[in-house]
């Protein structure tokens, strides 16, 4: 395995991964479009460089982004979007104004050995902190001016059948009116097999003026294929929950100046929460982003499950260690096909 440097801004591996030493806005359009988005950027606490002062500058820091994400994501693209719990709620509202639509706040709890012996609660008054929030969003899927669920009731009724139809055609007791076509928050999209058989009873026994139904370019209907594509990826791991009881980082994971010495990143991620998030929202082969390296912890991750990665850090240390890191993985893991 090599890494080939270029214009001493980019290494490059064969598997697949690219880092950039560079501001990640100079670089998002040599990148191809994103299966995942995993964002680990200012938390507002002036820590280090290129972080904000406060949390409240976050949402203002975070937009130009945003706005790229928005504009370069697929429907469906899941965001995983760290931070601390301030810091996500101030930038949530920026979030979804551009699109990205909140699935569920996810908790590292670091547990009691993050807090043993550092925390003076006499003097701060109140409870020691010891989690992160990792919070999951996905691209909202827009059919013309529709969301996905608007246009989806709108073609059935569109069509002229009475919502209970919907059940026949697709062979429930109620999973259709109750979940895929109604108006409130409790709607979940149809699986791509049910559309399928929604599809075909709406251009069977539909008004025949208005076929075909469900139809994007007005000459066919969508086909399954392209309306799974829509869809974000997910896959849930038997006994995971929305909390993540690990450690925070010690021994050999853990990057260090040398020896014994002070931690060369204070927001390392362990690999294994990193593994988790990709793992769960995206297929061997798709594209992940990391945005802000650091360390670039979600590049290792993505490398070691087969997956590729572009990322990008700005400070020339860090973008370096990362590399080493990169490289110290590469012959251990099988090449991506």
């Amino acid at each position: 395995m090599t890494l080939t440097l270029i214009e001493n801004r980019l290494y490059r591996c064969r598997h697949g991964v690219a880092i950039y030493n560079d501001d990640v806005l100079n670089v998002y359009d040599e990148w191809e479009s994103p299966n995942v988005i995993v964002s680990d950027g200012p938390y507002g606490l002036n820590a280090f460089y290129g972080d904000c002062k406060t949390p409240e500058d976050l949402p203002k820091w975070y937009e130009p982004h945003i706005k790229v994400w928005s504009k370069r994501a697929k429907p469906g693209t899941t965001l995983w979007f760290w931070n601390s719990e301030i810091g996500w709620a101030l930038v949530h509202p920026v979030l979804a104004r551009y699109g990205w639509v909140y699935v569920r706040f996810n908790i590292w709890d670091k547990t009691i050995a993050h807090a043993a012996g550092n925390t003076n609660t006499k003097r701060l008054r109140e409870f020691p902190c010891v989690t992160e929030a990792c919070v999951q969003y996905v691209k909202e899927a827009r059919i013309g001016n529709k969301t996905l669920k608007e246009w989806l009731r709108s073609e059935w009724e569109r069509a002229g059948l009475p919502l209970y139809k919907a059940n026949v055609a697709a062979g429930v007791a109620n999973a259709a009116t109750r979940k895929w076509l109604t108006k409130d928050h409790l709607w979940y999209a149809p699986p791509p097999e049910q559309f399928e058989k929604l599809v075909e009873y709406a251009n069977n026994y539909g008004r025949p003026t208005g076929r075909p139904y469900f139809s994007i370019n007005g000459k066919r209907p969508m086909t399954k294929e392209e309306y799974a594509m829509l869809q974000p990826k997910f896959y849930c791991k038997a006994g995971v929950t929305n909390v993540w009881r690990e450690p925070p980082l010690h021994g050999p994971e853990r990057i260090k100046v040398k020896k014994g010495g002070r931690s060369v990143h204070l927001n390392q991620k362990p690999l294994k929460l990193m593994k988790l998030i990709i793992e769960a929202s995206s297929d061997a082969g798709d594209v992940i982003w990391e945005p802000f390296g650091g360390l670039c912890s979600a590049a290792i991750a993505a490398h070691q499950l087969g997956r590729r990665c572009y990322a990008a850090e700005i400070e020339r240390e860090f973008f370096k260690t990362a590399v080493k890191r990169l490289k110290s993985v590469c012959s251990q893991v099988p090449l991506y096909v």
